[in-house]
């Protein structure tokens, strides 16, 4: 997936109901966007960060990501969190339930990867999650009848 092609944002936009796909598509964007920006969330983009990213989106997407990719996405104004955040509080309802608790248990994951979480970082989870609407079973990885 391109980092430039957000076509969903357009379709959001455009009131277009979402299929399966599409919305897959979307949790793609929208994790892509989330942790490439959550990145650079403390004025100091960390090279583990970047691999767990790539990692983290690897797991959830199937797809690859560079170094660059991220670290580009991280840096582009577009992703700015101002922006993401509205980004995120006009899309998170064509998100479903599961699609939006991955994005924040990824987040609290990019976070944890370096040797400590700055104030920053807290901040800008706690705005993700609340532009997002999870709760706080969600952020908490509980999801009722899922018990192994």
């Amino acid at each position: 997936m391109a980092i430039a092609d957000l076509k969903n944002v357009l379709n959001i936009f455009g009131g277009s109901d979402m299929s399966e796909d599409k919305q897959n598509e979307l949790f793609k964007e929208v994790l892509l966007m989330t942790l490439a920006r959550a990145a650079d969330a403390d004025i100091n983009i960390q090279t583990v960060e970047v691999e767990r990213i790539q990692e983290i989106l690897k797991a959830h997407t199937g797809e690859e990501f560079s170094s660059a990719d991220i670290r580009v996405a991280a840096r582009s104004e577009l992703y700015a969190e101002s922006t993401l955040r509205k980004y995120l509080g006009s899309v998170r309802s064509k998100m479903t339930d599961a699609h939006r608790a991955e994005t924040i248990q990824a987040l609290a994951d990019v976070f944890r990867s370096d040797s400590n979480v700055s104030v920053l970082e807290v901040d800008f989870f706690d705005r993700v999650a609340t532009a997002l609407a999870v709760s706080p079973s969600q952020i908490a990885g509980l999801v009722a009848g899922d018990v192994d």
